[in-house]
């Protein structure tokens, strides 16, 4: 018997020696890949940078609940509808090793140039909606932790967005000496001229996120504007938008939810009241007629049969409301469709309107404002046209309407203010359901459109009269980088972590 135990020991430990390749071999699954590739890990990072990020549909629906678009019923009142945001996170951060892998794998290669300007593009999209959530955070010394560095100092927004905008110059340089590449999933398909141009239409959109801070020497805010303009390399009406094409295996997040949101999601009478004040038709595509409104004999195609909600209602008040059918519900389609809209998130549309705000301003000098708006405008309309006309509610987005839009409230007008004013009610109107955070950020810079607040609902305890003006720091940042946290939290706000501190950029 001891023998036999002897005999299988030796036994066990000789296979364990000898199958490990073996066991290697078994487990590999022969129709996958087991090589990492350039292309692979640059559509890892394209989709990290591009895709929606959140967890659910309800994730979507608050995202676009804080700028005012719609509200939450029937299911628990939603804390953005009322004003109240928690703490962000570091987790983007996780793609910069598959940056760095991508260009090691890339080194040498005809793509290098390519994988560069990817690489340059994606950092700088990051860090800039990191830094326009919380302020201050780990830019220069981010990533480290293979040299031993795991406890990244908070560099200065200013710092930071001057780091973003030679990124995004030096994405665009990359992307010039580029070659078409393979790994990206986006409308684009590895053709580097597009992307130059969205590196560039993109640095547009952080300069003038900076308005206010437009004379500050280190950013020469107006002078780098100007100069990407001259250039001439950015979006044209046939080169597409970056974002990406929902499908049956990539669906938009509020398709097959089971009618869990839609039937739960009200517009907002903010944003119904502004498209029916523009005689704009994108309302027929966004929402649905009332109920209560239909059963009383007016037609889909009514404008009138269209009702918001006040979102800074009491809540059990708009919840009896929408039980009774009284307010629009979010269009079907998004319940409907897989593939309802494509995700934009950077547009010739809002470049458009971007270059029309900044001739109004004077930072341009070519163009005029009126051109660029209405050039923006008609892009942002034949976008949401292109949707399946069974979901226009019979009122459809053709040529024809769009050549006859500017009349009315749409026509553009006469004062520096006003045309401001309707520059930023289009970004607004074509940011919902997309990046509905630009929205966000644009109501910080701007204080338009007016936001409903009401400080009897409002659950934001320490200014219920208002926004919130950032998010938190991630709480994990208390018990891994306490000393940096605590820095950075003295420099900016007064030592302490709250959403209505005001960042650098706003002040």
């Amino acid at each position: 018997m001891k023998n036999v135990k002897i005999f299988t020991g030796i036994f066990l430990i000789l296979s364990m020696l000898i199958s490990c390749d073996q066991f290697e071999d078994i487990n590999t699954n022969p129709d996958t890949t087991t090589q990492v590739s350039a292309s692979m890990l640059a559509t890892n990072v394209i989709l990290r940078t591009a895709r929606f990020s959140g967890r659910d549909a309800k994730v979507m629906v608050a995202e676009n609940a804080l700028p005012k678009y719609v509200g939450y019923a029937n299911e628990g009142q939603m804390s953005e509808q009322y004003n109240r945001i928690g703490s962000s996170d570091f987790g983007w951060m996780t793609m910069l090793p598959n940056i760095d892998m991508m260009l090691d794998y890339a080194k040498g290669s005809i793509m290098e140039e390519s994988y560069k300007g990817v690489a340059k593009f994606a950092r700088a999209f990051m860090f800039y909606h990191l830094t326009m959530e919380m302020g201050d955070i780990p830019y220069s010394e981010s990533n480290k932790g293979a040299q031993g560095l795991y406890r990244p100092k908070y560099d200065t927004q200013e710092e930071i967005f001057k780091g973003i905008l030679d990124e995004l110059k030096e994405a665009e340089q990359h992307f010039a000496k580029g070659v078409s590449f393979a790994g990206d999933p986006t409308p684009y398909n590895g053709d580097p001229a597009k992307w130059r141009r969205a590196s560039n239409s993109f640095a547009l959109k952080v300069l003038m996120t900076l308005s206010k801070k437009e004379n500050t020497a280190s950013l020469n805010v107006k002078g780098r504007f100007a100069e990407i303009v001259a250039s001439g390399q950015i979006l044209e009406p046939n080169t597409g938008y970056f974002g990406l094409v929902y499908s049956s295996q990539n669906r938009h997040p509020l398709s097959g939810t089971n009618d869990l949101f839609t039937s739960r999601t009200v517009l907002s009478s903010l944003f119904i009241n502004h498209l029916k004040n523009l005689n704009d038709r994108r309302m027929f595509y966004y929402a649905e007629p009332a109920g209560a409104q239909v059963a009383a004999g007016k037609a889909i195609s009514d404008p009138d049969a269209y009702v918001g909600v006040d979102v800074a209602m009491e809540y059990a008040a708009m919840n009896a409301g929408h039980s009774a059918n009284q307010y629009s519900l979010l269009n079907k389609r998004y319940l409907m469709e897989e593939a309802s809209e494509p995700r934009m998130l950077i547009t010739y549309a809002e470049q458009q309107l971007i270059l029309a705000e900044a001739r109004i301003r004077g930072w341009i000098t070519t163009g005029n404002a009126k051109d660029y708006y209405e050039s923006g405008v008609r892009s942002a309309l034949a976008a949401v046209g292109a949707t399946k006309a069974q979901y226009a509610q019979n009122m459809p987005i053709n040529q024809a309407y769009i050549d006859g839009y500017f009349t009315g409230e749409a026509a553009f007008k006469a004062t520096a203010e006003d045309q401001l004013k309707q520059v930023w009610m289009q970004r607004y109107i074509l940011n919902f359901m997309q990046d509905a955070r630009t929205s966000y950020f644009e109501y910080r810079r701007n204080n338009y459109p007016e936001f409903p607040i009401n400080p009897a609902t409002s659950l934001n305890e320490n200014n219920r009269n208002g926004i919130p003006m950032r998010y938190l720091y991630p709480g994990s940042e208390s018990n891994f980088n306490r000393e940096n946290l605590e820095a950075a939290l003295q420099r900016q706000y007064e030592g302490y972590d709250e959403i209505n501190k005001l960042m650098w950029l706003l002040k």
